[in-house]
């Protein structure tokens, strides 16, 4: 890879222009989160411990641990990371303008959490912003610590995290080492499949069922891993250093050689574990080492992204990724929508009736939709539509719509 830059403006977080960069990054996101979300949302078995029987294809197999491998447990890392960047880009931006952060930033996470609520109960039970919304609250409380403590933190967390999964693999294996009742897996699946397929309001139902279920992986292992992520963005949102990621390609590169030497190993291990050991003490162990090394892979993919957006030949490919980042919420939320509507009772009811590669492919069609459309869209408004509401109830007034040439800082 080329490491000449190309020349562009470089947008300073200080003066409230957009850095691009985060843009892109965010949108690089929304499809690895995309590709991840479609596999729970396109089979009822998928998270059960059991996979659908039905779809048992080499080509099936190897979709499963594609995704397992490189993308669960990556990119929601990386968009905790941009959301914790984002934080300070905000502080920033109400200093600017004399306002008061704090009550702008908690009307900004009671508005995530009732987005996020109804995303849960009515789209898809995997929910992420309802998990931001309260984790927030810690991050705006940590607002003024130190880079280097935030960082620091951030490695304990992880530390923490990654031991608390070791210590219970082993009492697991020293009582006899669990694992997955396959006869149970199924029928829940089969229960689930058929709510899922019928009328809005089994759907629903099928979804509050869930949430008993998500709600356990979320506080023990996605929040510690996503609180980990914010403080990291908060550190390197302090420090400024997406302002100027083109002069950091020897901090980016050494990030490449450490994640993709170590990160693809621990997600091999893990999609081992969750495909073909699920419950058992060597999943628990196979968690916790992903919590180590998946934040070291989401690392390398930034990285490359970054350097990619430094050239003139990589910016032509990430380019399109932008506009799709400054509409993310709508993006994500609208991803779940459509799924649900062609998977659930909300409309087609294909849940269980698509196989792994093909619900792939239909993740990649959709996203290539959205960038398209969200660069329809901008072209003609400031905000995206779900961003517009959101900034309202921010900043508790009515943004403009219109477009303008000088954009705030996300």
């Amino acid at each position: 890879m080329t490491d000449t830059a190309r020349t562009r403006p470089k947008p300073a977080g200080p003066e409230g222009r957009r850095i691009t960069d985060i843009d892109v990054l965010r949108g690089f996101a929304l499809l690895g989160i995309l590709m991840v979300n479609i596999t729970y949302i396109a089979s009822a078995h998928h998270g059960t411990g059991l996979e659908d029987p039905r779809f048992d294809s080499p080509a099936d197999h190897a979709t499963r641990y594609l995704v397992a491998t490189f993308f669960e447990a990556k990119f929601f890392l990386l968009f905790s990371f941009l959301f914790g960047y984002s934080f300070t880009l905000q502080a920033k931006s109400a200093a600017r303008g004399g306002a008061r952060f704090s009550r702008r930033f908690l009307r900004r996470l009671a508005a995530l959490f009732a987005l996020g609520a109804f995303h849960a109960v009515v789209l898809f039970p995997g929910d992420i912003l309802t998990t931001y919304a309260l984790l927030g609250l810690v991050l705006l409380a940590a607002r003024n610590t130190r880079p280097r403590t935030a960082v620091k933190a951030a490695v304990a967390l992880f530390a923490v995290t990654a031991t608390g999964y070791l210590m219970l693999s082993f009492a697991q294996y020293a009582a006899g080492g669990g694992g997955t009742d396959a006869a149970s897996a199924a029928t829940r699946a089969q229960q689930a499949t058929e709510a899922l397929r019928g009328s809005p309001g089994s759907v629903i139902g099928a979804h509050l069922e869930q949430l008993p279920d998500v709600a356990v992986l979320l506080v023990f292992f996605q929040a510690p891993a996503a609180l980990a992520a914010f403080l990291l963005g908060l550190a390197a949102g302090r420090r400024e250093v997406l302002t100027a990621a083109a002069c950091r390609i020897p901090v980016l590169r050494r990030l490449q050689q450490i994640g993709y030497s170590v990160g693809p190993a621990g997600g091999v291990v893990y999609a081992h574990a969750s495909l073909e050991h699920p419950g058992t003490a060597y999943h628990l162990a196979a968690l916790g080492l992903d919590v180590v090394t998946a934040p070291l892979l989401a690392a390398a993919y930034a990285a490359t992204v970054l350097r990619l957006a430094a050239t003139t030949r990589g910016h032509r490919l990430t380019a399109p990724l932008a506009p799709a980042g400054r509409m993310a919420l709508t993006n994500y939320l609208t991803q779940s929508l459509l799924c649900a509507l062609l998977f659930t009772g909300f409309g087609a009811a294909l849940v269980g009736r698509v196989s792994p590669p093909a619900a792939a492919g239909i993740a990649l069609i959709l996203f290539t939709c959205q960038l398209v459309a969200c660069r329809w869209w901008l072209h003609r408004h400031r905000y995206g539509p779900v961003e517009w509401l959101l900034r309202a109830a921010t900043n508790a007034a009515w943004p403009h719509r219109s477009r303008r040439r000088s954009i705030d800082a996300s």
